[in-house]
C-alpha cells in the first residue's frame, strides 16, 4: 500500500516542478488555443444578441442588453479569477495571507485589464469613441461579493488536491476564458463599438488577446511566482 501511494507523490512533483519552469511564452502558447476558441464562441453569442435586436428602431435595445450582459459576465469572472489565483498559489505555497493577497489582486488587476481595459483601447485604436466605466470604483458593492465567494471557493478547493490537479481544474480554467471572452465582447459593444460585425476581423485580434494574456497571468504565471516567491522568503527567515 506504501509502494502504491509512492509513485502517485512523486508524480505530482514531477508536475509541480514543471509547472515551475514554464516561461510566461510557454504558458500562452498553452492557453491560446482555448482563447480562441473562446472568443469565436463568444462572437456566435454576439451575433446572436445584435441579429435578434436588428428589428428594433435605435440601437439603444441592444447597449442596454449588452451592458447587462457584460455586468454579469463581469462578476462572474472575478469569481473564477479569484478561485483560480489562490488554488494556483497553494499548490507551491501554503501561506494564507498572501494567499488572501493574491486572490484579491488577480481579480482586480486583470480581470479590468481583460474585460474593460484591452477592448477599451481596442475600440480607440479602431477610432470607436468609446465609454470607459469601471465597476471596481463605481459598482463596488456588487463586485464585492463576487470577490469574496471566489476567494472562498478558491481555499475549499485548494484542499482537494483531485480537483485542483484533475480534469475539474481544466474545465474551470475553459470556461474562465469563455466568461471573459463574453464580458471584454459584451463591453465593448455596450461602451460605444455597436457597429462591431464591419470591423469583427480586428474585433476578434483584440478580443484574442485581451483574454489570453490577462487570464493566463492571472491564472498560472503571477500565483506561481508570488508562491515561489512567498516560499523562499520563508525558508530565508529566522
Amino acid at each position: 500500500m506504501i509502494h502504491d501511494r509512492h509513485p502517485t507523490h512523486k508524480h505530482s512533483h514531477s508536475h509541480d516542478h514543471e509547472l515551475h519552469g514554464h516561461s510566461i511564452y510557454g504558458e500562452l502558447m498553452c492557453h491560446l488555443p482555448q482563447a480562441i476558441f473562446s472568443v469565436a464562441l463568444g462572437l456566435i453569442v454576439l451575433s446572436f444578441v445584435t441579429y435578434f435586436s436588428i428589428g428594433q428602431k435605435q440601437l439603444s435595445a441592444t447597449c442596454k442588453g449588452a451592458h447587462m450582459l457584460f455586468h454579469s459576465f463581469h462578476f462572474i469572472h472575478i469569481v473564477f479569477a479569484a478561485a483560480g489565483a489562490v488554488v494556483t498559489f497553494r499548490r507551491f505555497s501554503s501561506n494564507f495571507f498572501n494567499s488572501l493577497l493574491i486572490g484579491i489582486l488577480c481579480p482586480v488587476v486583470f480581470c479590468t485589464l481583460s474585460d474593460i481595459v484591452i477592448p477599451y483601447l481596442g475600440g480607440r485604436i479602431l477610432g470607436v469613441k468609446m465609454h470607459f466605466h469601471l465597476c471596481f470604483v463605481t459598482e463596488l458593492a456588487n463586485v464585492v461579493p463576487f470577490l469574496i465567494v471566489g476567494i472562498i471557493n478558491g481555499f475549499a478547493m485548494s484542499n482537494h488536491p483531485e480537483i485542483r490537479h484533475g480534469s475539474l481544474a481544466t474545465f474551470s480554467h475553459g470556461v474562465h476564458i469563455f466568461i471573459s471572452s463574453l464580458a471584454a465582447t459584451f463591453y465593448m459593444v455596450s461602451h460605444g463599438f455597436t457597429h462591431w460585425y464591419e470591423m469583427i476581423g480586428m474585433v476578434f485580434l483584440f478580443l484574442v488577446i485581451a483574454v489570453v494574456v490577462p487570464c493566463t497571468l492571472s491564472d498560472i504565471v503571477v500565483p506561481i511566482t508570488f508562491a515561489k516567491a512567498s516560499k523562499n522568503n520563508e525558508k530565508h527567515s529566522p
